[in-house]
């Protein structure tokens, strides 16, 4: 069932570990649904005695601010982190290596960041729908 309906949060200035913990959450429960509705799929190619219950997996759009942050994704090097401890306190900053792609992003006060969280069969499975085209 296709849900492109889109919940939109606001959290607010909220510290960067603490929305990425409640967005990890949210993920993984929506990942439980899925799962749980696959596993009341018919067992057996032709039997359609046991139907999936068509239930909609939620989408969401979260803004939110955060205090001063530097993230590290998986392919990004800590070596392209132009501050070292000392200077991370002294700018109040954090540092967290995270499990997104990418190298180092900066978040700070003032910036309004979106975090979607959306279930893409929702909206389009097929690669052309989704791959950006030159006019």
């Amino acid at each position: 069932m296709q849900n492109t309906k889109v919940f939109y949060q606001d959290w607010g200035m909220i510290d960067y570990k603490a929305a990425w913990e409640i967005q990890e959450d949210i993920f993984a429960s929506v990942i439980k649904l899925k799962r749980d509705l696959r596993s009341l799929a018919p067992v057996a190619p032709g039997d359609l005695s046991i139907k999936a219950i068509p239930v909609e997996t939620p989408n969401y759009l979260i803004f939110c601010e955060h205090s001063h942050v530097f993230t590290l994704g998986r392919t990004g090097s800590a070596n392209h982190l132009l501050l070292d401890n000392q200077g991370l306190k002294k700018k109040r900053a954090v540092f967290y290596p995270i499990n997104r792609g990418g190298d180092i992003t900066y978040h700070g006060p003032g910036q309004l960041v979106c975090y979607p969280i959306l279930d893409l069969d929702n909206f389009y499975t097929k690669p052309h729908n989704v791959v950006c085209h030159r006019a």
